[in-house]
């Protein structure tokens, strides 16, 4: 068979086969295919985006020859600009999540990008936020472009122009059912709203969310699936969502916990000979639970947005799993876990009186302390705690009269608790104690399901 010819990597992006997903799909009546995006040139989904995006800049006098590019990113998008940005003679400024996978950062720097590191876990008005930081490099830089990818409306256009008819044409127009997650907005938006355009509405599209994602429904607090979801801190104060994301193309949300998404993009692998990142396996699992309640004559396409290659330090990484409480096998903690008494949580802005009288009943007299937020349905992520108090340190505090019942707790909050997966054995844990610590804070699946005080350990 003869195999394509290009004068560029740049016309290699796009044109992604579907694989059908016979054995996780197996005993299913609906056929489901995957849209293989991680075989883009540069790994991933961000690639479509990236070069409709500065093609767009380019014809609107936006990007000129010698300028910068400069985008905050998960890592996708930012891999995409900067393969496309370089073979057309641009700098490439990427501002990078602190949270995400380190392999996207070499991956970068690798393809030539100036990488700059920031946190995304303060609130979005905070000039240290990823997103102020880029916006500060565009303006303080001559002739750079921020790509801004959440709301360029190059970054829906993309999947309107070519992953939408490509899917139609791969399958005939007999797609039914069409899945993808929802980072930007911008796969789902355009993809979506094309096939729904061409199918006469008849296409269902799907959005493939993590269980406390705002889109879908949730809370906005933290989860375990890069590039992905709308995350809120509790101390925003304006929650702007995307321009690029339309939410009339979404027909229904499928809320998938951490644990099934990184269960199933490990399945990929293992299953489907497909290596795939997290985010995958949330749109995977989304995709299965639709699927069964479909018949022979329905046909469901899920797409996958990028490789597990980024991955393997995290979801493909067994000790990884373990360490966050997202995987249990073999000698864990999770019976003394189970013989444990209940989570007890303190909020940063409690009092001290408020604290001690929480503190009552906490395993070790040890708890926590987390971000403000009026409600937490899925409990306290590893990512929302800044500190411990105990109920002694509480006390003494009052007794020797340097605080009083309505004093902020600020001012004695001490350490955060060394945080141990259940999946992880009594040794790791208390190798993680080490002399220094009295307690620590177990997480399943990422957030906090109980506190571990020493003498519990020394039987374990």
């Amino acid at each position: 068979m003869m195999t394509a010819v290009h004068e560029s990597v740049l016309d290699a992006i796009g044109g992604t086969p579907l694989f059908r997903l016979a054995r996780l799909g197996a005993g299913i009546a609906a056929p489901i295919y995957a849209k293989a995006e991680f075989l883009n040139i540069g790994g991933s989904v961000k690639d479509r985006a990236a070069l409709s995006m500065v093609l767009a800049a380019e014809r609107d006098g936006l990007l000129k020859p010698g300028g910068t590019i400069v985008e905050a990113t998960s890592g996708n998008t930012g891999i995409g600009l900067t393969i496309v940005g370089r073979q057309r003679g641009y700098r490439v400024i990427a501002g990078v999540s602190d949270k995400s996978a380190p392999e996207k950062s070499d991956i970068l720097r690798a393809y030539g990008a100036e990488v700059v590191l920031a946190t995304t876990a303060v609130p979005a008005e905070d000039p240290a936020h990823l997103f102020n930081v880029v916006q500060r490099l565009a303006e303080e830089i001559p002739g750079a472009w921020l790509a801004n990818q959440y709301d360029n409306q190059a970054n829906p256009d993309a999947h309107v122009r070519t992953t939408g008819p490509e899917i139609w044409e791969q399958t005939g127009g007999r797609v039914t059912h069409f899945v993808a997650g929802v980072g930007t907005g911008g796969t789902i938006t355009g993809t979506g709203g094309y096939l729904k355009d061409t199918s006469g509405g008849t296409v269902t599209v799907i959005g493939a969310d993590p269980e406390s994602s705002m889109y879908g429904g949730g809370d906005g607090s933290p989860w375990y699936v890069e590039s992905i979801g709308h995350f809120l801190h509790p101390g925003t104060v304006e929650d702007r969502w995307p321009k690029a994301y339309r939410a009339d193309v979404v027909d229904v949300f499928e809320r998938v916990p951490d644990r099934e998404s990184l269960l199933t993009a490990r399945r990929l692998a293992r299953e489907e000979g497909i290596l795939a990142g997290p985010s995958s396996g949330t749109a995977v699992a989304a995709a299965l639970r639709v699927a069964r309640g479909l018949g022979p004559d329905d046909l469901v396409v899920v797409l996958l947005p990028d490789s597990g290659r980024s991955y393997l330090s995290k979801v493909h990484s067994d000790a990884w799993m373990r360490q966050w409480g997202f995987l249990e096998e073999g000698d864990t903690l999770r019976h003394l876990l189970d013989g444990a008494g209940p989570l007890v949580a303190v909020e940063a802005d409690a009092t001290v009186g408020e604290a001690l009288e929480a503190l009552h009943g906490a395993p070790g007299g040890v708890a926590p302390v987390v971000l403000a937020r009026a409600a937490r349905p899925f409990g306290v992520s590893a990512a929302e705690v800044v500190g411990a108090v105990s109920r002694e340190a509480l006390a003494a505090a009052l007794a020797d009269g340097g605080a009083k019942p309505g004093d902020p707790l600020g001012p004695l909050l001490g350490p955060a608790l060394p945080t141990v997966g259940v999946g992880q054995s009594p040794d790791e844990a208390r190798a993680v104690l080490g002399e220094a610590h009295g307690a620590a804070l177990v997480l399943v699946d990422g957030r906090g399901a109980g506190v571990l005080p020493r003498a519990a350990l020394a039987h374990g």
